[in-house]
């Protein structure tokens, strides 16, 4: 017996080695493999939620995950915003008052669009919870578009009814008549008005019942349904409205799930509820998990550390720029409870000092867009990268890197006229595959633009995929970084900006005749500063005051050129395309540039001419643009 026992143990401890060094093997093979397969179960838990969802009868909407905590949890915090909070129970009571205002007042029924032209505040939620009770999808415009844009965007979603925030007045009294001669509603949220053709809002929602609205109301909501717009910018010198419908607001919902969030987190939103980032991933992200949202009307350097220790925040969201102001300030502050960062655009020596600075906090960057088909997020922590490829994306979410012209502004194409991809570690083209998984939902009443964003005979003929616009690398152990943009659209400030948008505006100018514009690299800065290569008419000559006077009334501050350089012609190709690449690569660097260059000044109100001073002060950092 003693010698069998003795094989019996001998056989155990060699499986047991055996097992060890397969263990070691694996980790050192692989050593991302057991992270791997807890996100890819994750995100298979997540696809069995949504199709649970998709099942009901009516479909179970973000709406309706809303109304479930209304009734587990009426008392919990939904909204913290300037000093008071908000009750999941007084956000529905709220929102029920504005659904029976707009009813009545706004002539609403079920399939109808609303465009929100307003700031963050807790109106904003209880506008699009009233909303969709209503079975109406909402238009988000940034509030800083102005003039034609403001038009445009209120126009191309179809929407009847326009909601303006009292503080926005006179940017609608601008657009006014042509708004009123398309027939559409406008209301103002105040009291009173004396404005003709804006209409008050508060009172008739003071005066409304904040009884329960009829799901009958909303019976034909699906999951393919609009439920909100997004805008994106646009080639065509617009903004493009990205159609989110019901499924792709669920998607990105379960961001914050996905990334371990629990009821008990509390969230700091600073970022803009019209962007998907706080709107989707932010506060429909808290809904999900029932969590409490600290809302911020806008980033405050001076004020964030405080309103975390305040509000006893849990997670921060974050744009790469946001972050740069943080590490920018003299003091270190690590006395808090945040665990978690989540965002985009993150500079690696910025994520290294933030977590010096400000504690060991948990960042999670990811990369995805609102008119996008794919989606990467860097559960793994690696610095610098913006997330990661694994099994799971490569199976059901098809993409590649692809080799781009940059000369010709397009894809590379073989002998065969088919895209050639580019080798592990190089930087190439995102393109992701549309399939039925993965679709790409169209821009609202823009088709060309829609057909625009798609390439075909990809790597077959008859294939389709989404163009991102987003150069990326994917390096040995398959982590995502992001390069640059290409085409007509730059980020800057946090925001993308389009380039013809702003060449329409410059060539309005008595004295330019033609304008290029591109972005620019600024040391210390996130993205591309807005840069301009002008030609002037026949006889004329720069005013550097006027231009500014006038690219202040029709732009946003972050779509301002921050360098005029003024040039005897304009570079174009043989299709009569303008050359930006070297362009891009000069830069506002005098000691190549001949030109003369002019540079935006915010405290005098005007473009003064560059100097040598001006460019090594902001070369070095001292003179912020």
């Amino acid at each position: 017996l003693l010698p069998f026992l003795a094989l019996i143990f001998q056989g155990l401890c060699t499986a047991l080695a055996g097992v060890v060094l397969v263990v070691i093997f694996l980790n050192i093979q692989f050593p991302y493999l057991l992270q791997d397969c807890k996100f890819c179960w994750t995100l298979f838990k997540v696809k069995q939620k949504r199709a649970v969802f998709r099942k009901r009868k009516p479909f179970y909407t973000v709406l309706d995950c809303f109304l479930n905590r209304v009734r587990t949890r009426p008392d919990k915090p939904l909204l913290v915003f300037e000093g008071r909070e908000y009750s999941y129970q007084d956000c529905d009571k709220e929102s029920n008052k504005i659904a029976r205002a707009l009813r009545k007042h706004g002539n609403l029924t079920q399939g109808d669009t609303v465009a929100l032209f307003l700031g963050n505040e807790p109106r904003f939620v209880w506008m699009w919870l009233g909303l969709c009770k209503l079975g109406c999808a909402a238009s988000l415009l940034n509030y800083n578009i102005r003039a034609k844009s403001l038009l445009h965007c209120f126009s191309c979603c179809g929407a009847k009814v326009l909601i303006v925030a009292e503080e926005l007045k006179e940017a609608v009294e601008e657009v006014l008549p042509t708004l009123l001669e398309q027939k559409a509603s406008v209301f103002i949220l105040s009291k009173e008005c004396n404005t003709a053709g804006l209409q008050t809002l508060v009172d008739k929602i003071e005066e409304a019942s904040n009884e329960p609205i009829s799901p009958e109301l909303r019976s034909n909501v699906t999951m393919g349904s609009p439920a909100v717009y997004i805008y994106t910018s646009g080639t065509t010198g617009f903004p493009k409205a990205a159609v989110m419908t019901q499924e792709r607001i669920w998607a990105g919902t379960f961001y914050l799930f996905i990334n371990g969030a629990s009821s008990e987190d509390v969230i700091y939103i600073p970022l803009p509820l019209y962007h998907a980032a706080g709107f989707v991933i932010g506060l429909h992200g808290a809904i999900q998990r029932g969590m409490t949202v600290v809302l911020r009307r806008k980033f405050s350097v001076s004020q964030f550390w405080d309103d975390c220790r305040k509000h006893n925040v849990t997670i921060i969201q974050y744009i790469g720029e946001t972050m740069r102001y943080l590490c920018n300030t003299p003091k270190s502050d690590k006395m808090h409870k945040v665990r978690m960062a989540i965002g985009n655009g993150l500079r690696e020596e910025v994520w290294r000092s933030f977590q010096s600075r400000f504690g060991h906090i948990r960042i999670v960057e990811f990369y995805a867009a609102s008119d996008s088909n794919i989606g990467f997020i860097n559960y793994i922590g690696k610095i610098g990268a913006v997330g990661r490829e694994n099994f799971y994306q490569k199976r059901f979410f098809p993409h590649a890197l692809i080799q781009f012209d940059a000369e010709r502004g397009e894809p590379a194409r073989d002998s065969n006229g088919l895209c050639i991809p580019m080798p592990q570690g190089e930087t190439g083209l995102l393109v992701a595959k549309i399939t039925t998984i993965a679709p790409f939902i169209e821009y609202a009443r823009n088709p060309e633009q829609t057909e625009k964003k798609k390439i075909r005979d990809v790597f077959q003929k008859g294939d389709a995929y989404l163009n991102t616009g987003d150069l990326l690398r994917i390096d040995k152990d398959n982590f995502v970084y992001f390069q640059d943009r290409i085409g007509d659209t730059f980020r800057w400030k946090g925001e993308n900006v389009a380039t013809t948008e702003i060449e329409d505006v410059l060539t309005a100018l008595d004295f330019i005749k033609d304008a290029c514009v591109y972005g620019v690299k600024v040391p210390g800065t996130e993205g591309r500063a807005g840069m301009a290569a002008v030609t002037l008419k026949s006889g004329s000559e720069f005013d550097g005051t006027e231009a500014f006077s006038h690219i202040a009334s029709y732009l946003p501050s972050y779509a301002r050129p921050q360098f005029i350089r003024i040039q005897n012609s304009l570079e174009i190709t043989g299709t009569f395309k303008q050359v930006k690449v070297k362009l891009v690569g000069e830069g506002f660097n005098l000691t190549i540039i001949k030109d003369p260059l002019y540079l935006h000044m915010d405290k005098d109100k005007c473009y003064k001419p560059m100097t040598m001073n001006y460019y090594n002060s902001i070369i070095t950092g001292k003179m912020h643009i």
